[in-house]
């Protein structure tokens, strides 16, 4: 197995790939811009031409990302490194050259992450162990994870092991689990070259029964969430429970006996939206049974097609053999769901120990400040306080408008009053919200300075309206989203 490379190895790679600067700044500035992009569209010919010159960057270029064969006199002098890489299992000698058994490239905590590489058209099939690498899926987790410290972490179905990277420096203990045997042997790996050498443990198993009877203060997983027919492919959908989404459902539901008090769980996941059906309800019922406060956020969905040609694409199997086969069957298994698309997005879990938890709902489909996890607290704490505050509390206390808040009033030019008056977040979670003349009036004198009752009865006299008896909805909406803070 790779992971039994010596100590000595992993040290002696490690100094190569700084020395070569195989670092994530290093391998962009070497490819540029428009290579950079055609990678991101599985396109390797601008970036095989970026690499022509045989230098060492280029040469590790070639061999750990772009997977080609690369001579040995073109890579950089190792003293034997290769032969030993080679006796791991981690590169092959072919007749055009070192061709590399895995892929391995620099990520952005400054380590090196080590996984299966990513199937291209024209290369074989995927084996069913086969282990993903890090990417858009990852860095989403890893931004929406809080970043305050945690004593122990727990990180579900690791597979390349890439979060631990990320929690190294904020959590004193590590859990990685995964049910795949070689996942766990790639993540470990990944670890040792980057440093990581104490204070994770990895352990196999489905869901949560590596941890059985153990809690933790932070939960994190981008989980097997694809709703799929049964390929066999263990990273991408689970093949032990009832299908669908049942298996983020039950992620979500079990999440809450491995959460200490106080502790946070932050997950990937995908829902079904079903004909007749508002997925709110569908998303919200399983947060609402974990008696913790939650809150999902949709990014992203997509109609069946889009959704099954996308991983499709994935497995490089557009266009090959059977791909019509696999792409109608795989419509036939949405369609026996009812589902009219497929929705993608966080959640997350707040051990709170509330007598009555919170639940948020929403879609969130523009652009957010990252990392979410900077300030995923002070969201949650938004959320919980509108919900839980009662009205005599609220008017007493003293409200102040959120930095970067900004107001647009809309309508007729030269017209005495606006069609529409909207509050715009320029940080943050960057929601908009369309508001009254009263609410748009208190957020313009929220300051701190005075309660919120006597603002609220000055602005009633202002415009001529009755007070409100209690705080007006409005106002406790623009509190949960982060518009007006305590």
């Amino acid at each position: 197995m790779p992971e039994n490379i010596a100590d000595d190895q992993i040290v002696r790679l490690h100094e190569l790939l700084t020395e070569s600067g195989y670092t994530l700044d290093g391998v962009r500035a070497r490819l540029g811009d428009t290579a950079a992009a055609a990678l991101a569209r599985e396109e390797v010919v601008p970036a095989l031409r970026a690499t022509r010159d045989t230098d060492p960057l280029a040469a590790l270029i070639r061999l750990w990302w772009l997977g080609v064969p690369v001579p040995e006199a073109a890579l950089p002098a190792a003293g034997g490194l290769w032969a030993d890489l080679g006796a791991a299992g981690l590169v092959t000698a072919t007749p055009d050259g070192v061709r590399a058994a895995v892929h391995l490239q620099p990520w952005e905590t400054g380590g090196h992450v080590v996984s299966d590489r990513k199937v291209r058209p024209g290369d074989p099939p995927l084996r069913p162990d086969h282990v993903v690498g890090a990417g858009g899926a990852s860095a989403n987790l890893a931004q929406l994870a809080s970043t305050r410290p945690a004593g122990r972490a727990l990180d579900l179905g690791t597979g390349c092991g890439v979060q631990v990277l990320h929690l190294a420096g904020r959590a004193g203990q590590i859990v990685a689990t995964d049910v795949n045997p070689r996942a766990l042997a790639l993540a470990r790996l990944s670890w040792r070259l980057s440093g990581i050498t104490e204070g994770v443990e990895a352990r196999q198993g489905p869901m949560f029964e590596p941890v059985a009877g153990e809690r933790f203060d932070l939960v994190v997983s981008n989980p097997p969430f694809v709703i799929a027919p049964d390929d066999g492919l263990v990273y991408r959908s689970d093949r032990h429970g009832e299908g669908a989404d049942s298996f983020c459902r039950d992620l979500v539901r079990r999440a809450p006996r491995h959460l200490a008090p106080g502790g946070r769980c932050h997950l990937l996941a995908n829902w079904l939206h079903v004909k007749g059906e508002d997925w709110r309800d569908r998303v919200g019922g399983w947060l609402a049974e974990t008696g913790c406060d939650g809150w999902a956020v949709q990014r992203d969905v997509q109609d069946a097609a889009e959704y099954v040609e996308l991983w499709l694409r994935d497995s490089a199997e557009h266009g090959g053999a059977g791909y019509r086969r696999r792409y109608d069957a795989w419509l036939d298994r949405l369609a026996a769901l009812n589902a009219t698309g497929v929705g993608f997005g966080w959640i997350t879990l707040h051990a709170s120990g509330a007598d009555d938890p919170v639940v948020r709902v929403e879609e969130l489909t523009q652009r957010v400040e990252l990392p979410v996890g900077g300030y995923v607290d002070d969201v949650l704490a938004s959320i919980a306080a509108s919900h839980r505050a009662g009205d005599d509390d609220l008017l007493a206390a003293r409200l102040r408008l959120a930095e970067g808040v900004v107001e647009e009033r809309i309508g007729p030019p030269g017209a005495e009053d606006p069609a529409r008056i909207l509050l715009r977040q320029t940080r943050g979670l960057r929601r908009t919200a369309q508001v009254g003349t009263a609410e748009a009036a208190l957020a313009g004198v929220c300051d701190g300075d005075l309660p919120l009752g006597p603002l609220l009865v000055a602005i009633a006299e202002l415009t001529g309206t009755e007070p409100a008896n209690g705080v007006p909805e409005p106002v406790r909406t623009l509190l949960a989203e982060g518009f007006l803070t305590l």
